[in-house]
């Protein structure tokens, strides 16, 4: 992620948009394993308030510093195509109507306002397909591959010209960033440190820097 937002400091840099794309499929992975962590049928819980309001939090304080770096974007900011992410895949965990509830209304949200929205409507539901794809296997991680790919190519540039050379190293970044996140998860001995609610500033933390720099430069 930070590689890619580099480019606005280097625009001549614009290869870091390619190891960039790897950013979001990971961070759905990482939204999509954290709900699976949790007994379904345990929607209402303390852990889950708390999960929810942060990521509500910074998705209002991540649009400032976004809309300030990034003037001519025409998406809100990530934030909230993760937030209501994580909606859908409760929807998909949790089998209560409230879960099922909240789910569809985020998925019917994230259709109704898809342009708005970083990723659109396939990001929105990439973290629920993750989730079947950790517990099911299987084809739900051809279609996770699938969706991120479908997430990225709302991008009106990779849209426009998805033969181009530059596009295909993308959408090959992000089809290989599944089978890297499933990799991943398997390396049992690996001890990761766990990351803090810090982790939730790092976002809008990180954009303020590079604009910062932006102005010294």
């Amino acid at each position: 992620m930070v590689a890619d937002h580099l480019r606005f400091l280097w625009p001549q840099a614009y290869g870091l948009f390619v190891p960039g794309r790897l950013a979001f499929p990971l961070f759905c992975l990482a939204i999509a394993v954290n709900v699976g962590r949790s007994r379904p049928g345990t929607l209402a819980s303390g852990a889950n308030a708390r999960y929810l309001g942060w990521m509500c939090a910074f998705s209002v304080m991540s649009e400032l510093p976004y809309r300030w770096l990034d003037t001519g974007s025409e998406t809100f900011s990530v934030m909230p195509t993760l937030t209501l992410g994580l909606l859908v895949a409760w929807g998909v965990h949790h089998s209560q109507v409230a879960a099922r509830m909240l789910g569809l209304v985020a998925a019917v949200a994230a259709a109704w306002h898809s342009d708005a929205l970083m990723y659109g409507l396939p990001g929105v539901l990439l973290p629920a397909v993750l989730l079947l794809a950790t517990v099911r296997g299987g084809l739900f991680w051809v279609l996770a591959c699938l969706t991120a790919m479908a997430a990225n190519l709302t991008n009106s540039w990779l849209a426009d010209h998805p033969t181009a050379p530059l596009a295909l190293l993308i959408l090959a970044s992000v089809a290989l960033s599944v089978p890297l996140g499933a990799w991943l998860l398997r390396r049992d001995s690996w001890a990761v440190p766990r990351i803090g609610r810090w982790g939730y500033g790092f976002y809008p933390l990180h954009l303020l820097v590079i604009k910062a720099l932006q102005g010294l430069s």
